[in-house]
C-alpha cells in the first residue's frame, strides 16, 4: 500500500527523492526526467524550498514598446498564458502614439510613488484599559523605534528602518474582547521587506508586554501596504485606439466592473496578468503582491476596480491605476535566482520604487488592452488565434 509518511524524506538528495515519487505515482523515465529539469537553477533549486524534485519552467517574453517617465524599457514578464505579452506591448505602442497638436496624449506612462514603507502588526490582547494602552505605547514611540532599529544596522545605515508607530483599539464583540494593534512603520528602501520587518516586530514585543502588562501574539507584516502606493496614468489619444466610440466603449466597460462585482472581478483579475508577469519574472512574491492588491480594491467597503477610466476635454482616452506594490530589488530569492537577476539586469531598474512604478504602467496597459478587445472585436479572437498554437501542441502537433 503506498503512504505519503515518508520518514526523512527531506533528508534525502533530489535525485532519491525523485526516485521515491517516481515509484509512488508510476511516472515513466520521460515523465521523471521532464520534472526533474532544474534547468538556470540548478543545484541552487534545492536550497531554495523544502523536498525539491525538479522545477516547472514558465516561458519569459519580453514585451514591448515601454516609454515610461520617459525612458524606454524591455520589460521581462513570466507567464504561461497565451496573448498577455502581445496584449501589453500593443497597449504600450499606443500609449505613446498621439496627435502632435495635443500636449499629454501619445508620451507613454507617467508614474509615481511614495517611500517603501511597510506595515509591521503587533497584536496585543489581555489588557484591561486598551485606550491607556494605546496612549502608553504612544507615549515610549521612541523606545520602541530604537528596539526596532537595533535589529538591522545596516537597513538604518542605508537611510531605512523604523520610522513611525500606530496604534488601534479593534473591539470584537467576541469574549476575547479588544485588541491593540500596533502598526510598526519600517522604510525598507530596495527590499521587500518582511524579513525585517517581522524581526523588528518580534523584537518589540517583549517590552511592549513590559509596559502594558498584555499579551502579544501575531508579529507580522501586513501584506496590505497602504504606505507603500503606486499610481501610472496614461492618455490614450482617440485616433490612436479606434476613434471616440471605442473611447465610449471603453469608459462603459470600466463602469460596468465599477459597479458589477461579477465583472470587477474579472476586471481586476486582466490587471494582475501583467503586474503578476512581471512580480514573477524579477523574483518577488506575487502572492504578496495580489494579496495586498486585491484587498485595497475592497478598502472603502466596495469590491472597486484598480483602475480608472475617463476622458479629458478632447475626449481622448485617460487612465489610471493605483495599488500597493512591495517589490523589491535585493534580497529573498530576487538576488539568488539566476533567471530573475538576468531579468532585472534587463529591466535596468536602479529601485524598488522604479520597479514597482514599471509594474504598475504594465497592469494600466494590460488593462487598457482588455477592455478595448472587450469593447471592440470581443476577447477571442486576438487570444485564440495566438492560443491556437497551444491547441495544436496539444493534439500532438510538432514543429512549425
Amino acid at each position: 500500500m503506498k503512504r505519503s509518511d515518508i520518514s526523512g524524506f527531506y533528508k534525502l538528495n533530489p535525485a532519491e527523492r525523485l526516485k521515491i515519487v517516481k515509484d509512488f505515482a508510476g511516472l515513466s523515465d520521460e515523465a521523471a526526467a521532464i520534472l526533474s529539469n532544474t534547468a538556470s537553477l540548478g543545484d541552487l533549486a534545492d536550497l531554495m524550498v523544502e523536498n525539491v524534485v525538479g522545477t516547472m519552467p514558465l516561458p519569459v517574453g519580453i514585451a514591448m514598446n515601454f516609454l515610461i517617465n520617459g525612458k524606454d524599457y524591455l520589460i521581462p514578464m513570466a507567464i504561461e498564458e497565451t496573448s498577455v505579452i502581445a496584449a501589453a506591448s500593443n497597449a504600450a505602442k499606443m500609449a505613446r502614439t498621439g496627435p502632435r497638436t495635443k500636449a499629454g496624449a501619445g508620451t507613454g506612462f507617467q508614474t509615481s510613488s511614495t517611500e517603501p514603507v511597510m506595515i509591521g502588526q503587533i497584536q496585543l490582547m489581555n489588557v484591561p484599559d486598551p485606550s491607556s494602552a494605546k496612549f502608553t505605547i504612544l507615549a515610549n514611540k521612541d523606545r520602541i523605534l530604537e528596539i526596532a532599529n537595533e535589529q538591522d544596522p545596516v537597513l538604518v545605515n542605508l537611510g531605512g528602518g523604523a520610522k513611525g508607530l500606530e496604534v488601534k483599539v479593534i473591539d470584537t464583540d467576541t469574549a476575547a474582547g479588544s485588541m491593540v494593534i500596533i502598526h510598526l512603520l519600517v522604510d525598507v528602501k530596495d527590499a521587500m521587506g518582511a524579513n525585517a520587518v517581522n524581526t523588528m516586530a518580534e523584537a518589540v514585543a517583549p517590552f511592549i508586554e513590559q509596559i502594558t502588562g498584555g499579551r502579544v501574539y501575531l508579529r507580522i507584516i501586513s501584506n496590505l501596504a497602504t504606505h507603500r502606493l503606486v499610481s501610472a496614468r496614461a492618455v490614450f489619444a482617440k485616433d490612436a485606439i479606434g476613434g471616440e466610440e471605442t473611447v465610449d466603449g471603453i469608459i462603459n466597460a470600466y463602469l460596468f466592473a465599477k459597479y458589477d462585482p461579477y465583472r470587477c472581478a474579472t476586471h481586476n483579475k486582466g490587471i494582475m496578468n501583467g503586474i503578476d508577469a512581471v512580480v514573477i519574472a524579477t523574483g518577488n512574491d506575487f502572492r504578496a503582491v495580489e494579496a495586498g492588491a486585491y484587498t485595497y480594491a475592497f478598502i472603502t467597503g466596495k469590491y472597486l476596480p484598480l483602475t480608472r477610466w475617463e476622458k479629458n476635454r478632447d475626449n481622448d482616452l485617460v487612465g489610471t491605476i493605483e495599488l500597493p506594490l512591495a517589490v523589491g530589488i535585493v534580497g529573498g530569492a530576487i538576488r539568488a535566482h539566476p533567471t530573475a537577476k538576468v531579468n532585472l539586469e534587463i529591466l535596468g531598474v536602479k529601485t524598488a520604487n522604479e520597479l514597482a512604478e514599471v509594474i504598475a504602467a504594465v497592469g494600466l496597459a494590460q488593462n487598457f488592452a482588455a477592455l478595448r478587445a472587450l469593447a471592440t472585436e470581443g476577447i477571442q479572437r486576438g487570444h485564440m488565434s495566438l492560443h491556437a498554437r497551444n491547441v495544436a501542441i496539444a493534439a500532438g502537433a510538432d514543429g512549425k
